[in-house]
């Protein structure tokens, strides 16, 4: 039996009658399709696309009706004849944007009780289906079911616990006129026994300029099923018995504590317009004016959709002519950031650190074709732009094992840089 309960227009099913002779369809629409919405006026053109499959207009009606389906799921299709099979394009809208929306807020209900802890209407959505037991599912979903981080994990964790991804097509360009998500179209399959276990299955990615990989994916619970998961092996296997600590933001609270004579020239993080940051002179102590001046680095966290405006590591003065990045406002991890070190280590290093987390996560991005990062939003930049984490940041960072080093240490580094050579790096970070 196949089901939408998200319809719309039935695009996904309806289509299916073209192979059924003329003569039965009547007879298998009303045994095997049923149709929701939660929209009426897209029951009525639901209604009206089947009529024209040549479906009774009274039979349609009585297998295609609005229901809200996120609330709970129509427990008589399960006392159907038929095994179900659900294929659906569920609503998607990120619980973060909902909050900041008035006109979204009416769907904070869909997420209490049960759904605690879920960050997008899709997951409940797969939720209900896992809970009542549906055995085949295909969904057209965001891509961040693969790779996202916090918005995902909780959700990856609970629903691969019951389901085998049987295989996947990811797309990196645009599929839908009025939204900018990238999506993938997932196939799944109840396991016969819930299990925490590794899910491999084969993907087919299609990618700019309807370029297509084909890829083996191998999710592990470890790391919440999420894809690309071997950056975050590197970090576990690698972080130094000595780490460098990294403080974000420099904040109003730092300025009202340290106020005094010395000047400062900054760039405002919360103050963009005609294509730049505002710039401004703030008067602070000699702590304060020590501090900034000595931490000459910043992170950009979005890829800026050209290849120089990758996301990665750069230094303050050569890309904003100012010493520090000041956020006068609110935090956000979009903007430019500032990093502090703890403890401080000289620019000479600060620049190696640099150019070694740059090159690590370059490194990773073409090996893992950028999967461990979020993507940032569509766009028609050469390559899918991505959001790289503050807590990537400060992982990577923290494999860079500065303290435990000589100068010895410091050149044989640059040197297999120079020669792109990552393996070499590796062996270089074992000895530490």
């Amino acid at each position: 039996m196949w089901i939408d309960l998200y319809a719309g227009e039935g695009n996904l099913i309806l289509p299916i009658l073209e192979f059924i002779p003329k003569s039965e369809r009547t007879d298998f629409f009303k045994s095997h399709i049923y149709l929701f919405d939660i929209h009426s006026d897209m029951v009525s053109k639901c209604i009206e696309n089947a009529v024209k499959y040549g479906i009774p207009v009274n039979i349609a009606q009585n297998n295609i009706k609005p229901r809200d389906n996120l609330s709970d799921f129509p427990k008589f299709l399960i006392k159907c004849q038929y095994p179900i099979f659900h294929i659906t394009n569920p609503p998607y809208l990120y619980l973060g944007y909902i909050r900041k929306h008035k006109e979204t807020q009416k769907y904070f209900p869909y997420f209490e009780g049960l759904n605690k802890g879920y960050q997008d209407l899709y997951q409940i959505a797969m939720i209900n289906d896992l809970r009542n037991n549906i055995e085949n599912l295909i969904y057209i979903i965001p891509s961040n079911f693969l790779y996202g981080s916090s918005v995902s994990n909780k959700f990856r964790l609970d629903f691969l616990k019951y389901y085998n991804i049987l295989k996947m097509i990811i797309f990196e360009i645009k599929i839908f006129k009025y939204t900018g998500t990238n999506i993938c179209i997932g196939f799944f399959k109840n396991k016969d026994i819930p299990k925490e276990e590794i899910s491999s299955f084969e993907a087919i990615k299609v990618k700019k300029k309807q370029t297509i990989i084909k890829k083996q994916y191998n999710l592990n619970p470890k790391y919440k099923y999420r894809a690309g998961s071997e950056f975050e092996e590197f970090f576990d296997y690698y972080k130094t018995t000595n780490p460098l600590k990294v403080i974000y933001y420099l904040r109003n609270e730092d300025l009202s504590s340290n106020k005094g004579n010395n000047k400062i020239k900054v760039i405002d993080a919360n103050d963009y317009s005609n294509n730049e940051y505002k710039t401004l002179v703030l008067q602070v102590n000699d702590y304060l004016r020590d501090r900034i001046k000595s931490n000459i680095l910043y992170v950009r966290t979005v890829d800026t959709g050209s290849y120089n405006g990758r996301a990665g590591l750069g230094i303050i003065e050569e890309a904003f002519h100012v010493n520090g990045i000041y956020v006068s406002g609110n935090t956000y991890r979009t903007h430019p950031i500032q990093i502090f070190i703890q403890p401080q280590i000289s620019i000479e290093d600060q620049i190696l650190l640099k150019d070694y987390f740059n090159f690590c996560l370059e490194y990773f991005r073409k090996k893992l074709d950028s999967e461990f990062l979020t993507t940032y939003k569509y766009s028609d930049a050469e390559y899918t732009r991505k959001y790289l984490g503050l807590t990537q940041v400060r992982k990577l960072i923290e494999t860079f094992p500065i303290m435990n080093w000589d100068n010895i240490n410091k050149r044989e580094l640059v040197e297999v840089m120079e020669k792109n050579d990552f393996n070499s790096i590796l062996t270089i970070l074992k000895k530490e």
